[in-house]
This record gives structure tokens, C-alpha cells and sequence, in this order.
């Protein structure tokens, strides 16, 4: 065990990789040929918007009255993908969470004012390359009315939700579905929620009990591989036993310039984070389909827009654009994925510790 104090923080912080499993896990059975679903759900802030939309549609048109995340054996969700996840987990439907997003989505991410938009639009980058963007306790507001003081221990469905911490050190929540995950049952929801959301620039980190989180995204944008990963890991499952519905919340894709290939520097490269999310997600669906087979994994996800890419704080052209991109996306994949996901609801999954273990003892 290491215990090391955390930026002036007054308790010693126990890293998490001193729990790190030397040896392999012992995984849990499942039944043969059963499948093992799982829903991914990529980062990228107010355009959660997409992948909110697009489950609420599979909602409306195959599930009325339920919540899709009840046809899930896990979940995974990094940032705002990280959000709906937890939300799911509850029980709650998919139309419910897009509701939130677009009745309070300008609160969170407000917009700037047309009339002064140069003006403000100059000023607010100086401020910003100094400052956080945005106002994290108009966020913590939202969700505090979503989760309140539940635990993640009583979710319904597993959960992996990624951030990092601040020994920058990657750092999973999980529930407590495997007898070595002890200790993330105890943590809030509103916890991971904030962890997994304070996308660096945009909120400040997140501070609770002396300890740090950022945004999972820098590593796991798009947490297909972290969902499968445990999954393989946990359970006596064969790979093609796996079924994902990996689902985007829209990439920026972007063409190396002539001035970044002749002069290069801080100022041309300065949107690499939004390629970088786009080539993480390139390689993490790339190693979940050789894992699995390409053909066991459906992702849906908006087309790049490299001439006007909608921003992840532009809450007007996400709530204006994203649900007919939405809308047409379930009309194309809607029937395959009724067939591979939502024939029948999942069984919840056994807890080892917490108030869901306790209630099954």
C-alpha cells in the first residue's frame, strides 16, 4: 500500500494502483451462449446530446414506457457518455436524461452574447488560455437533482466509468459486481458523475475529500476497451459471447495543415485534443473488433464535420442539429439493434458488497 499526501491535502491518499492484481482474475461463470451486452457511451459535453437522443429514439420506437438500460449487462460511459451511464443504471429512460440535457443544457454551457461576440469572443479566449471555462457548480446543480446521495453500489446494471486522478493515474469506478472491486460502492454517484465530467479547460478539476479527478476522456473518450476489458475479465465469457452498442457523440476530424507541417508549434497544433479523442476512438473500436469480431460490435456516431464542426460546449446547434442526426441513425441500425440488444431485459447483476448485497444475503 502507498500512501502519499495529495497537493497540500491534510490525510494521507492511498494510490490506486496499490491494489493493483498481480495475477489474473478469477472470473465469475456465465452461462454458456449467453450474450453479454454491453453500451459504450462516448465523451464530448453538451453533445451527449447525440447519444442521449439516439437512445431515446430506440426508447420510443421499440421500448415504450422502459429504459433502455435494462437490456445492458454493462455500461460504460467516460465524461458526459459517463452521465448517461450512471443515470441508466438507476433505471432511468433515456428520454428522461435528454430532457435534462436540453431544458438545462444553457445553463451549464452558456452561450455568448451575439451582440458583443468578437469583443467577448477575443476576451473570453485571453481568459480562457489562464482559466477554466465554465462554472462546475452549474453542473453539480443538475446532477445533484438526478442522483442526490445514491451510491454507485446501488445501480442496477455493472458500471465502468472512467476519469483520472491526481497522481495521473488512470482511475476506473466500478460497481461492485466482482468480489475484487471493494471499494468504488462506497464512492456517490454525483462523485464519479463530477470525476468523469471536468473535462480539463472547460471545468476546474474536481476536489472531493482531499482527493483530485479529471475528465476520463483525455485516456478513454470513447470506453468501448475499458468496458470490454472487464467484461473478459471478470467472466468466464467467450469473446463472441460479447455484443457492444458503441455509440459517439460526434468527432472532430482534422486534416494536417500546410502551415502544421511547415512551421508547426503550439499555435497550429492547438485543437490536436479533439484529434486525439477522434484516433483514440479509432483505436479502441479497432482493438475491440479484433477482440470480438467487427461484426459483434455496432457503433453509431454522427459523420465528421471538418468544415463547421459543432463545438462541445455549442449547446444551440446540439440541441438544433443532433437529434435528426439521431432520428436517422436509429431509422437505419434501429432493426439490428432491436434483434442483438433489446430482445429481452438483463438480469441484474449479483452485487458482492453494498446495499444491494446486503438486500440479497
Amino acid at each position: 500500500m502507498c500512501l502519499v499526501p495529495m497537493m497540500g491535502a491534510s490525510n494521507l491518499i492511498e494510490r490506486r494502483s496499490s491494489g493493483t492484481l498481480q495475477g489474473l482474475r478469477d472470473p465469475l461463470p456465465w452461462p454458456a451462449g449467453k450474450p453479454f451486452r454491453i453500451l459504450s457511451i462516448d465523451g464530448g459535453g453538451i453533445r451527449g446530446i447525440l447519444p442521449a437522443a439516439i437512445l431515446t429514439k430506440l426508447e420510443e420506437k421499440y421500448l415504450p414506457g422502459k429504459s433502455v438500460g435494462d437490456y445492458f449487462d454493462l455500461i460504460t460511459g467516460t465524461s458526459t457518455g459517463g452521465i448517461i451511464a450512471l443515470a441508466l443504471s438507476l433505471g432511468l429512460t433515456a428520454r428522461t436524461i435528454l430532457d435534462i440535457y436540453t431544458q438545462h443544457g444553457a445553463e451549464v454551457f452558456p452561450p455568448t452574447d451575439p451582440g458583443f461576440l468578437k469583443i467577448r469572443s477575443g476576451l473570453r479566449f485571453l481568459r480562457n488560455s489562464r482559466y477554466y471555462t465554465y462554472d462546475s457548480d452549474k453542473l453539480l446543480r443538475q446532477l445533484e437533482r438526478v442522483f442526490g446521495q445514491t451510491v454507485i453500489g446501488a445501480a442496477q446494471r455493472r458500471l465502468c466509468i472512467p476519469t483520472f486522478d491526481g497522481f495521473t493515474e488512470v482511475n476506473v469506478f466500478k460497481t461492485p459486481h466482482h468480489a475484487d472491486y471493494k471499494r468504488d460502492w462506497r464512492e456517490l454517484m454525483i462523485t464519479a458523475a463530477m470525476a468523469t465530467a471536468a473535462a480539463p479547460s472547460y471545468f476546474p478539476v474536481y476536489k472531493d475529500r482531499g482527493r483530485f479527478f479529471a475528465d476520463g476522456g483525455v485516456w478513454a473518450n470513447n470506453p468501448v476497451m475499458v468496458g470490454l476489458v472487464d467484461a473478459l475479465a471478470c467472466y468466464q465469457i467467450e469473446r463472441r459471447q460479447v455484443h457492444i452498442l458503441s455509440i459517439g457523440s460526434g468527432d472532430t476530424e482534422i486534416e494536417i495543415s500546410a502551415k502544421q507541417v511547415s512551421l508547426g508549434g503550439f499555435w497550429y497544433w492547438r485543437d490536436i485534443i479533439s484529434s486525439a479523442m477522434h484516433l483514440q476512438s479509432q483505436n479502441a473500436l479497432g482493438q475491440a473488433g479484433l477482440l470480438i469480431g467487427r461484426d459483434q460490435l455496432i457503433r453509431l456516431n454522427a459523420l465528421p464535420m471538418p468544415a463547421n464542426p459543432i463545438a462541445m460546449d455549442d449547446f444551440a446547434r446540439s440541441r438544433d442539429e443532433l437529434p435528426q442526426i439521431a432520428a436517422r441513425l436509429v431509422d437505419e441500425q434501429g432493426d439490428l439493434i432491436r434483434d442483438r440488444f433489446l430482445f429481452a431485459p438483463a438480469d441484474p447483476y449479483e452485487a458482492k458488497y453494498g446495499p444491494r448485497a446486503a438486500l440479497s444475503a
